[in-house]
């Protein structure tokens, strides 16, 4: 680009300048609002994955999966939720990565949440668990409106020697998580699995809601609730080199 002051050089050529300016973003603005929707510009590990490089994770293939004790007359509830953007170098042992939580995607008792934490088919009807949702994720609980993601920076990976119970290797991923506003470091065990070009990862970690700023969830003068312990896993499947995105069932 010009100079300023070879830009502004004449009045004909300020205007000038400013009307080829004028396209130009008009031209970005077209461009951006036609790939914002089916097709968005995304950055690799993203939400719409065409192309999977090294380390990034297959987004519509991976999960989060909570485990939601009950306090009182209560009921457990397994969640589910997605992953907004992700990549994890396991060949770095430093600054190896980072996982983005899309927490409105949360839901409570899909058939798929309820099996991975081990829990029977859910007894409530579905306009209950519509309301645990909106519980969930309204601004006493998750407060979704106001901190729309959470986030797992992965400062460190190390091998653990012992197996895990599937008799796979293990890593320890520590880091720090941030959700609700509220960042701490955090310790996740996972076992690695190589399967067709792809590295299946669990990983597994506890937490208290009320760590990261959340009153765990009560009505009724406290006789129905939920615990202050939650137990999170990872469901995550890894590229490990350059290809095209499969549909989710090619992974599994």
């Amino acid at each position: 680009m010009h100079s300023s002051n070879n830009v502004w050089r004449s009045q004909s050529g300020g205007i000038f300048a400013v009307l080829v300016l004028i396209a130009i973003e008009a031209s970005s603005a077209k461009c951006l609002a036609q790939t914002s929707g089916n097709q968005p510009v995304t950055a690799p590990g993203s939400a719409a994955q065409n192309v999977l490089e090294a380390g990034d994770v297959y987004l519509p293939g991976s999960r989060v999966y909570v485990l939601v004790g009950k306090t009182g007359i209560g009921h457990e509830h397994g969640v589910e939720g997605q992953i907004k953007q992700g990549r994890i170098n396991l060949n770095a042992a430093r600054d190896a990565g980072l996982l983005l939580f899309d927490m409105a995607s949360f839901t409570a008792d899909t058939p798929e949440a309820r099996k991975f934490v081990g829990l029977k088919k859910p007894e409530e009807s579905s306009t209950q668990q519509q309301l645990v949702d909106s519980n969930m994720r309204g601004n006493g609980v998750l407060g979704v409106a106001k901190f729309p993601t959470a986030s797992f920076v992965i400062k460190q990976i190390t091998k653990v020697d012992k197996p895990s119970n599937r008799n796979l290797p293990q890593i320890q991923l520590d880091g720090d998580f941030s959700l609700h506003g509220v960042t701490r470091p955090m310790q996740v065990l996972a076992e690695v699995e190589e399967k067709n070009g792809w590295t299946h990862l669990i990983g597994r970690f506890t937490m208290l809601q009320s760590q990261f700023g959340i009153t765990p969830f009560k009505k009724a003068f406290g006789a129905v609730g939920v615990t202050d312990q939650l137990s999170v896993w990872g469901d995550l499947w890894i590229s490990k080199q350059r290809q095209a995105a499969p549909r989710p069932a090619a992974t599994h």
